[in-house]
């Protein structure tokens, strides 16, 4: 399948055209603002579907409205109707076509280009209105507030918000690329006339973003880790991650060091836990208490070592050799006394999750030998 892909340089054309590649499509015509006529014109003639994605919403000058997203349009359909088969064409308009702006009217007025097309030629034409969209590779500073916040809060440069319970539909990338793909496979479309729409949206409030992407920032600092089973938050953190600075992409950690080793926070959650890397020397024993609701996993990834256990109105003691050989997990139970022992002659390396953060108000944590 030759596939014409037009705003190929564009946020949805640059996500487009990579997730095709990934799913083996091979035939791809670029269309940018530095293809000339001629490639147009062959691209046209050879194309057995068209995504339409080209478009002006930003422009210098009001007239490049119209000849932008209207004037290239009609440009793109005359050519495409000179052919004796007509390939279908999906077409990317916006929520604001609903509106009496110099952008909306132009989208409406391609709108109709396409669907007379669609119409005259027989053949099934895919008209989405997108709302606001938001993903990596959406431009900054230019239509869409989501990637300008990411690259903003990001960077520590102040935002404006004139109205925090302003509410905005958005939509993800990657579920309107899903959308998109899912239209070459269909064996039997919608009909002419119909708006096809992206699922799902999210509505959220602009207080709600900023907080939000505020709260990704600041994790680096206190070690949460964004609400993942809330799928708009898991999106967006997604998004703010790919607006990091090249130079911030690491971020130093707080090490208490001594002279046994090192213990290191990683993350920390108020629902899943705490994780954090335990660093022992040769010989050294750490641990030797017990708690009565904190639960642990232990596992030992570097070196070798011992887990010892003793319930603590028991004098038997359980032991657990662990090795980075056999990467094995060891729970720690309540109401056990227990330490973690390095028998080898290098560092012991263990990484260690507890179901609650360390809360120095309550730590849950009795000191008894084991």
């Amino acid at each position: 399948m030759n596939i014409l892909i037009t705003g190929s340089n564009g946020f949805v054309g640059k996500n487009l055209v990579a997730e095709l590649k990934n799913q083996g499509y091979e035939h791809l015509m670029l269309c940018n603002r530095n293809t000339t006529e001629e490639e147009l014109l062959s691209f046209t003639q050879k194309a057995d579907f068209v995504f339409h994605l080209a478009g002006v919403n930003r422009p210098k000058e009001g007239a490049e409205f119209k000849s932008g997203n209207q004037g290239f349009t009609q440009k793109l359909v005359t050519l495409l109707s000179k052919r004796t088969i007509k390939p279908s064409i999906m077409f990317a308009s916006s929520t604001q076509a609903e509106l009496s702006n110099p952008y909306g009217e132009s989208k409406r007025e391609a709108e109709k280009i396409v669907r007379e097309y669609g119409q005259e030629n027989g053949v099934e034409v895919m008209i989405y209105r997108f709302p606001n969209l938001f993903g990596k590779w959406c431009k900054p500073n230019y239509n869409s507030v989501i990637a300008t916040f990411c690259h903003n809060i990001s960077r520590d440069i102040p935002i404006q918000v004139n109205d925090q319970s302003t509410t905005l539909t958005v939509a993800y990338i990657d579920d309107v690329i899903t959308s998109l793909i899912a239209l070459l496979r269909e064996t039997a479309l919608e009909g002419v006339n119909e708006f096809y729409n992206v699922t799902p949206t999210y509505d959220v409030t602009l207080g709600r973003l900023v907080d939000l992407l505020t709260s990704f920032r600041q994790s680096r600092n206190d070690l949460s880790i964004a609400q993942q089973d809330d799928v708009l938050v898991k999106k967006l953190y997604s998004t703010y991650l790919s607006y990091l600075p090249e130079r911030d992409f690491s971020y130093e950690l707080k090490m208490h060091k001594d002279e046994r080793g090192s213990f290191t926070e990683f993350m920390r959650t108020s629902d899943r836990g705490q994780v954090s890397v335990n660093i022992s020397k040769p010989g050294i024993t750490k641990g030797n208490h017990w708690h009565h609701t904190k639960n642990e996993k232990f596992l030992v990834v570097s070196g070798q070592g011992v887990i010892r256990f003793r319930k603590i109105e028991s004098a038997e003691v359980i032991e657990y050799f662990v090795s980075g050989e056999k990467l094995e997990v060891v729970d720690i139970p309540v109401g056990y006394t227990h330490n973690i022992e390095n028998l080898g002659n290098q560092d012991m390396v263990t990484l260690m999750w507890v179901n609650e953060p360390f809360d120095q108000n309550r730590p849950d944590t009795y000191y008894l030998e084991v």
